[in-house]
Protein backbone atom coordinates (compact mmCIF):
# COMPACT_ATOMS: atom_id res chain seq x y z
CA UNK A 1 0.00 0.00 0.00
CA UNK A 2 1.57 3.29 -1.12
CA UNK A 3 1.60 6.01 1.49
CA UNK A 4 1.42 9.69 0.72
CA UNK A 5 3.41 11.14 3.62
CA UNK A 6 1.97 14.62 3.13
CA UNK A 7 -1.66 13.52 3.44
CA UNK A 8 -3.57 13.13 6.67
CA UNK A 9 -4.63 9.51 6.84
CA UNK A 10 -7.88 8.58 8.58
CA UNK A 11 -9.04 5.04 9.31
CA UNK A 12 -12.76 4.29 9.08
CA UNK A 13 -14.83 1.13 9.19
CA UNK A 14 -15.14 -0.41 5.72
CA UNK A 15 -18.66 -1.62 6.40
CA UNK A 16 -20.96 -1.83 9.40
CA UNK A 17 -23.13 0.24 11.66
CA UNK A 18 -20.73 3.20 11.96
CA UNK A 19 -19.52 3.37 8.37
CA UNK A 20 -22.51 5.13 6.80
CA UNK A 21 -22.80 7.82 9.48
CA UNK A 22 -19.06 8.45 9.46
CA UNK A 23 -19.03 8.97 5.70
CA UNK A 24 -22.07 11.24 5.97
CA UNK A 25 -20.28 13.32 8.63
CA UNK A 26 -17.25 13.72 6.36
CA UNK A 27 -19.47 14.77 3.46
CA UNK A 28 -21.32 17.25 5.69
CA UNK A 29 -18.06 19.02 6.58
CA UNK A 30 -17.26 19.49 2.91
CA UNK A 31 -14.98 16.55 2.09
CA UNK A 32 -15.47 15.03 -1.36
CA UNK A 33 -14.42 11.49 -2.22
CA UNK A 34 -14.53 9.19 -5.21
CA UNK A 35 -16.39 5.87 -5.08
CA UNK A 36 -15.63 3.72 -2.03
CA UNK A 37 -16.54 0.42 -3.71
CA UNK A 38 -13.83 -2.26 -3.72
CA UNK A 39 -11.20 0.19 -2.50
CA UNK A 40 -9.08 0.23 0.62
CA UNK A 41 -7.47 3.66 0.22
CA UNK A 42 -9.59 6.58 -0.99
CA UNK A 43 -8.24 10.06 -1.71
CA UNK A 44 -10.20 13.22 -0.90
CA UNK A 45 -10.62 15.49 -3.92
CA UNK A 46 -10.67 18.80 -2.07
CA UNK A 47 -8.73 18.26 1.18
CA UNK A 48 -5.35 16.68 1.81
CA UNK A 49 -6.85 13.52 3.35
CA UNK A 50 -6.76 9.80 2.61
CA UNK A 51 -9.33 7.38 4.00
CA UNK A 52 -8.19 3.87 4.89
CA UNK A 53 -11.22 1.54 4.90
CA UNK A 54 -10.56 -1.44 7.20
CA UNK A 55 -12.23 -3.67 9.80
CA UNK A 56 -13.26 -1.77 12.91
CA UNK A 57 -11.24 -4.12 15.15
CA UNK A 58 -8.07 -3.09 13.29
CA UNK A 59 -8.59 0.68 13.56
CA UNK A 60 -7.15 1.26 17.08
CA UNK A 61 -3.96 -0.66 16.21
CA UNK A 62 -3.46 1.17 12.91
CA UNK A 63 -3.84 4.49 14.72
CA UNK A 64 -1.62 3.38 17.61
CA UNK A 65 1.15 2.39 15.18
CA UNK A 66 0.93 5.70 13.32
CA UNK A 67 -0.19 4.12 10.05
CA UNK A 68 -3.15 6.48 10.35
CA UNK A 69 -3.10 9.72 12.33
CA UNK A 70 -6.84 9.60 13.05
CA UNK A 71 -9.54 6.97 13.24
CA UNK A 72 -13.31 6.82 13.57
CA UNK A 73 -14.30 3.84 15.73
CA UNK A 74 -16.61 2.76 18.53
CA UNK A 75 -15.31 3.49 22.03
CA UNK A 76 -16.04 -0.15 22.90
CA UNK A 77 -13.53 -1.28 20.26
CA UNK A 78 -10.86 1.15 21.47
CA UNK A 79 -11.37 0.14 25.10
CA UNK A 80 -11.19 -3.57 24.32
CA UNK A 81 -8.00 -3.17 22.27
CA UNK A 82 -6.12 -1.24 25.01
CA UNK A 83 -4.47 0.68 22.18
CA UNK A 84 -2.15 3.58 23.01
CA UNK A 85 -4.26 6.32 21.41
CA UNK A 86 -5.99 9.53 22.47
CA UNK A 87 -9.74 9.99 22.21
CA UNK A 88 -10.33 13.48 20.78
CA UNK A 89 -14.13 13.59 21.00
CA UNK A 90 -17.31 11.58 21.06
CA UNK A 91 -19.43 11.86 17.93
CA UNK A 92 -22.95 11.42 19.28
CA UNK A 93 -23.89 8.44 17.09
CA UNK A 94 -23.37 4.70 17.29
CA UNK A 95 -24.49 4.75 20.91
CA UNK A 96 -24.62 1.38 22.63
CA UNK A 97 -23.47 -0.36 25.80
CA UNK A 98 -21.55 -3.47 26.73
CA UNK A 99 -23.76 -5.37 29.16
CA UNK A 100 -23.93 -8.61 31.06
CA UNK A 101 -27.14 -10.49 30.22
CA UNK A 102 -28.59 -13.71 31.62
CA UNK A 103 -31.49 -16.00 30.72
CA UNK A 104 -34.75 -14.58 32.02
CA UNK A 105 -35.57 -17.89 33.70
CA UNK A 106 -32.14 -18.36 35.32
CA UNK A 107 -33.03 -16.79 38.67
CA UNK A 108 -29.76 -14.80 38.57
CA UNK A 109 -30.32 -11.36 40.09
CA UNK A 110 -26.81 -10.04 40.81
CA UNK A 111 -23.33 -10.26 39.40
CA UNK A 112 -22.19 -12.30 42.40
CA UNK A 113 -24.62 -15.03 41.37
CA UNK A 114 -22.36 -15.58 38.35
CA UNK A 115 -19.33 -16.60 40.42
CA UNK A 116 -17.87 -19.71 38.75
CA UNK A 117 -20.04 -19.29 35.65
CA UNK A 118 -19.20 -19.32 31.94
CA UNK A 119 -19.56 -15.97 30.13
CA UNK A 120 -19.73 -15.90 26.32
CA UNK A 121 -18.42 -12.66 24.81
CA UNK A 122 -16.69 -10.91 21.94
CA UNK A 123 -15.13 -8.58 24.53
CA UNK A 124 -13.03 -10.87 26.76
CA UNK A 125 -10.66 -8.14 28.00
CA UNK A 126 -13.32 -5.74 29.24
CA UNK A 127 -15.44 -8.59 30.58
CA UNK A 128 -12.63 -10.17 32.59
CA UNK A 129 -11.59 -6.80 33.99
CA UNK A 130 -15.13 -6.04 35.10
CA UNK A 131 -15.48 -9.30 37.03
CA UNK A 132 -11.94 -9.11 38.45
CA UNK A 133 -12.61 -5.64 39.87
CA UNK A 134 -15.44 -7.16 41.87
CA UNK A 135 -13.45 -10.29 42.80
CA UNK A 136 -15.86 -12.58 40.95
CA UNK A 137 -14.34 -15.60 39.21
CA UNK A 138 -15.75 -16.52 35.81
CA UNK A 139 -14.60 -18.34 32.69
CA UNK A 140 -14.82 -16.20 29.55
CA UNK A 141 -15.62 -18.01 26.31
CA UNK A 142 -14.67 -15.89 23.32
CA UNK A 143 -17.23 -15.96 20.50
CA UNK A 144 -16.94 -13.79 17.40
CA UNK A 145 -20.66 -13.60 16.56
CA UNK A 146 -24.19 -14.57 17.60
CA UNK A 147 -23.17 -14.33 21.25
CA UNK A 148 -26.80 -14.10 22.36
CA UNK A 149 -27.58 -17.74 21.52
CA UNK A 150 -24.75 -19.16 23.68
CA UNK A 151 -26.94 -19.80 26.77
CA UNK A 152 -29.60 -21.54 24.65
CA UNK A 153 -26.93 -23.85 23.23
CA UNK A 154 -25.54 -24.43 26.74
CA UNK A 155 -22.22 -22.98 25.62
CA UNK A 156 -22.36 -20.43 28.44
CA UNK A 157 -24.43 -19.44 31.48
CA UNK A 158 -24.52 -15.73 30.57
CA UNK A 159 -23.22 -13.33 27.95
CA UNK A 160 -21.36 -10.04 27.76
CA UNK A 161 -22.36 -8.30 24.56
CA UNK A 162 -23.11 -5.00 22.85
CA UNK A 163 -26.69 -3.81 23.37
CA UNK A 164 -28.40 -1.00 21.45
CA UNK A 165 -32.17 -1.34 21.89
CA UNK A 166 -32.31 -4.63 23.77
CA UNK A 167 -34.53 -6.23 21.15
CA UNK A 168 -32.10 -9.03 20.35
CA UNK A 169 -31.76 -9.93 24.03
CA UNK A 170 -35.53 -10.08 24.42
CA UNK A 171 -35.90 -12.27 21.35
CA UNK A 172 -33.43 -14.74 22.83
CA UNK A 173 -34.99 -14.77 26.30
CA UNK A 174 -32.25 -12.72 27.95
CA UNK A 175 -32.37 -9.77 30.35
CA UNK A 176 -29.66 -7.23 31.15
CA UNK A 177 -28.02 -7.65 34.52
CA UNK A 178 -25.35 -4.94 34.56
CA UNK A 179 -23.68 -2.48 32.20
CA UNK A 180 -19.92 -2.72 31.81
CA UNK A 181 -19.32 0.18 29.42
CA UNK A 182 -21.26 2.99 27.74
CA UNK A 183 -20.10 3.55 24.19
CA UNK A 184 -20.49 5.74 21.13
CA UNK A 185 -18.49 6.48 17.99
CA UNK A 186 -15.36 8.50 18.73
CA UNK A 187 -12.48 10.12 16.91
CA UNK A 188 -9.09 8.82 18.07
CA UNK A 189 -5.60 10.14 17.36
CA UNK A 190 -2.21 8.45 17.38
CA UNK A 191 0.22 9.19 20.20
CA UNK A 192 3.13 8.81 17.79
CA UNK A 193 4.88 12.05 16.69
CA UNK A 194 2.88 13.91 14.02
CA UNK A 195 4.55 16.31 11.53
CA UNK A 196 3.53 19.95 11.97
CA UNK A 197 1.78 20.18 8.59
CA UNK A 198 -0.43 17.24 9.59
CA UNK A 199 -1.12 18.83 12.98
CA UNK A 200 -2.33 21.89 11.07
CA UNK A 201 -4.59 19.69 8.94
CA UNK A 202 -5.99 18.01 12.07
CA UNK A 203 -6.69 21.40 13.66
CA UNK A 204 -8.66 22.54 10.60
CA UNK A 205 -10.41 19.16 10.40
CA UNK A 206 -11.50 19.41 14.05
CA UNK A 207 -12.79 22.95 13.51
CA UNK A 208 -15.01 21.72 10.70
CA UNK A 209 -16.24 18.82 12.80
CA UNK A 210 -16.94 21.10 15.76
CA UNK A 211 -18.94 23.47 13.58
CA UNK A 212 -21.03 20.59 12.25
CA UNK A 213 -21.61 19.02 15.66
CA UNK A 214 -22.63 22.35 17.18
CA UNK A 215 -25.04 22.98 14.31
CA UNK A 216 -26.66 19.57 14.73
CA UNK A 217 -27.46 20.42 18.34
CA UNK A 218 -28.82 23.89 17.52
CA UNK A 219 -31.64 25.52 15.60
CA UNK A 220 -32.20 29.02 14.23
CA UNK A 221 -35.36 30.52 15.72
CA UNK A 222 -37.36 33.50 14.42
CA UNK A 223 -40.46 35.04 15.93
CA UNK A 224 -42.51 38.23 15.97
CA UNK A 225 -43.40 39.95 19.22
CA UNK A 226 -44.62 43.24 20.72
CA UNK A 227 -41.77 45.65 21.44
CA UNK A 228 -42.59 45.79 25.13
CA UNK A 229 -42.16 42.01 25.49
CA UNK A 230 -38.60 41.83 24.13
CA UNK A 231 -36.85 41.78 27.50
CA UNK A 232 -39.12 39.04 28.83
CA UNK A 233 -38.69 36.93 25.69
CA UNK A 234 -34.90 37.36 25.73
CA UNK A 235 -34.87 36.19 29.34
CA UNK A 236 -36.79 33.06 28.33
CA UNK A 237 -34.67 32.22 25.26
CA UNK A 238 -31.79 29.85 26.08
CA UNK A 239 -29.76 31.43 23.27
CA UNK A 240 -26.09 30.85 22.60
CA UNK A 241 -25.57 34.57 21.97
CA UNK A 242 -27.60 37.73 22.48
CA UNK A 243 -30.68 37.61 20.19
CA UNK A 244 -31.01 39.92 17.20
CA UNK A 245 -34.00 42.29 17.44
CA UNK A 246 -35.29 43.95 14.23
CA UNK A 247 -38.14 46.44 13.80
CA UNK A 248 -41.15 45.40 11.70
CA UNK A 249 -43.35 47.53 9.44
CA UNK A 250 -46.15 47.20 11.97
CA UNK A 251 -45.79 49.72 14.79
CA UNK A 252 -44.65 48.42 18.16
CA UNK A 253 -43.74 45.00 16.68
CA UNK A 254 -40.27 43.46 16.28
CA UNK A 255 -38.71 40.32 14.91
CA UNK A 256 -36.43 38.33 17.22
CA UNK A 257 -33.80 36.01 15.74
CA UNK A 258 -31.60 33.70 17.76
CA UNK A 259 -29.85 30.32 17.92
CA UNK A 260 -30.94 27.90 20.62
CA UNK A 261 -30.13 24.33 21.68
CA UNK A 262 -32.64 22.07 19.93
CA UNK A 263 -33.80 20.14 22.97
CA UNK A 264 -34.48 23.32 24.96
CA UNK A 265 -36.85 24.81 22.39
CA UNK A 266 -39.61 22.35 23.32
CA UNK A 267 -39.12 23.23 26.98
CA UNK A 268 -39.70 26.99 26.43
CA UNK A 269 -42.11 26.97 23.45
CA UNK A 270 -45.21 27.51 25.59
CA UNK A 271 -43.46 30.21 27.61
CA UNK A 272 -42.56 32.08 24.42
CA UNK A 273 -46.16 31.94 23.19
CA UNK A 274 -47.53 33.06 26.55
CA UNK A 275 -45.06 35.98 26.56
CA UNK A 276 -46.47 37.27 23.26
CA UNK A 277 -44.35 35.55 20.60
CA UNK A 278 -46.14 34.74 17.33
CA UNK A 279 -45.12 33.28 13.98
CA UNK A 280 -42.41 31.16 15.59
CA UNK A 281 -40.21 29.50 12.95
CA UNK A 282 -37.47 26.92 13.60
CA UNK A 283 -34.82 26.30 10.92
CA UNK A 284 -31.97 23.77 10.75
CA UNK A 285 -28.36 24.99 10.65
CA UNK A 286 -25.79 23.38 8.36
CA UNK A 287 -22.63 24.49 10.19
CA UNK A 288 -21.89 26.95 12.95
CA UNK A 289 -18.75 28.45 14.46
CA UNK A 290 -19.14 30.11 17.87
Amino acid sequence: MDQNDSSLRIAIQKGGRLSEKTLLLLENIGLEFDSYKNRILVRCRNYDVELLLIRDDDIPEYVQDGICELGFVGHNVTAESKADVTSLRGLGFGKCRLSIAVPKTSGITSLKDLDGSRIATSYPVLTREHFERQDIHVKTIEISGAVEIAPTLNVADAISDIVSTGGTLKTNGLVELETILESQAELIQTNRPIPQHKKDLIHKFLMRMGARQQAEKSRYIMMNAPSDSVKHLCDILPSLKSPTVLPLAENDMVAIHSVIPTHQFWEVMEELKNAGATGIVILPIENMIV
